[in-house]
């Protein structure tokens, strides 16, 4: 699911309000603490921000000399 600033607006209303069930673009979801959500927050915040690491390419260097 692409996540909208729409989704993101959703989810610091709730904070603000003291709400642990959010309701998203085409589903449901309840929270069990404010981390929690905190922690969605910062989620959906890097990707509609275009931080998010997620998706990019990993390199690894071995060692030689067998």
């Amino acid at each position: 699911m692409a996540w909208t600033q729409a989704d993101l607006d959703t989810i610091n209303q709730a904070i603000a309000t003291g709400a642990k069930r959010v309701r998203f673009q085409t589903h449901e979801v309840e929270y069990q603490s404010l981390k929690d959500m905190l922690i969605a927050r910062d989620l959906i915040k890097s990707e509609v921000e275009g931080t998010s690491d997620r998706g990019g390419a990993i390199f690894v260097e071995y060692g030689g000399g067998y």
